[in-house]
């Protein structure tokens, strides 16, 4: 599987944004045989279960100018590497406790000279700034997540949906949000054909604003 991927179903991306898509293979191959961040299994299907992954969050809700977004766990950059190519007018912090990880992030975002990513080893808790959105992929269970980013959500909403978490996670949700009424599930096969994406899906969270700690 190619980039052509992400033309099919973002078909308005530029030359520019599809160059950049299409580069990420050789540089997460040429990565991953440094220091694995991907799974070899996976590395194979980067585009579908990685970069086109990390895009059903802009299915859900697509960011505006200016917006600002926190990637929590990041490892080699995903969602937010995919997301901040698609969406160059948006600021993107992406974090993960293990500096390998940052350090291939890092390296990525060069390769590729985006403008728009920042990358840091640093916990979510440490975090100071706030964001609009924060992103993940599955790094744990929504109760601890919410938790762990809790007070880094700005007050001002300026998308569809209200500030919160876009989480992309897998399987049978129902235990682990039944303590959230106001979460929003979003099933990926509603957007994408792949099989892949059978159980696979987006969970909105919107997050009060509770001021700076």
């Amino acid at each position: 599987m190619t980039a052509q991927i992400i033309k099919k179903y973002f078909p308005s991306i530029t030359d520019d944004q599809f160059d950049k898509f299409s580069e990420l293979e050789n540089l997460y191959k040429d990565w991953n045989s440094k220091i694995n961040v991907i799974s070899r299994k996976d590395i194979d299907e980067l585009y579908v279960r990685h970069v086109l992954h990390s895009l059903g969050i802009a299915k859900v809700q697509p960011f505006n100018r200016g917006a600002s977004i926190l990637d929590v766990g990041t490892g080699g950059g995903f969602p937010g590497i995919p997301l901040a190519i698609l969406f160059p007018e948006a600021e993107f912090m992406l974090i993960d406790a293990i500096g390998k990880k940052i350090n291939v992030v890092n390296e990525v975002v060069a390769g590729l000279g985006l403008q728009n990513v920042t990358a840091e080893q640093v916990r979510a808790e440490n975090v100071k700034e706030q964001f609009d959105f924060i992103v993940s992929r599955a790094v744990t269970n929504m109760p601890d997540f919410v938790k762990w980013v809790k007070g880094k959500t700005k007050k001002e909403s300026n998308h569809r949906l209200k500030n919160g978490i876009l989480y992309l996670k897998g399987g049978d949700l129902s235990e682990e949000l039944a303590v959230y009424q106001t979460a929003i599930i979003f099933s990926l096969p509603d957007y994408f054909d792949e099989d892949f994406y059978e159980t696979k899906k987006v969970v909105y969270l919107p997050l009060k604003y509770t001021g700076r700690k």
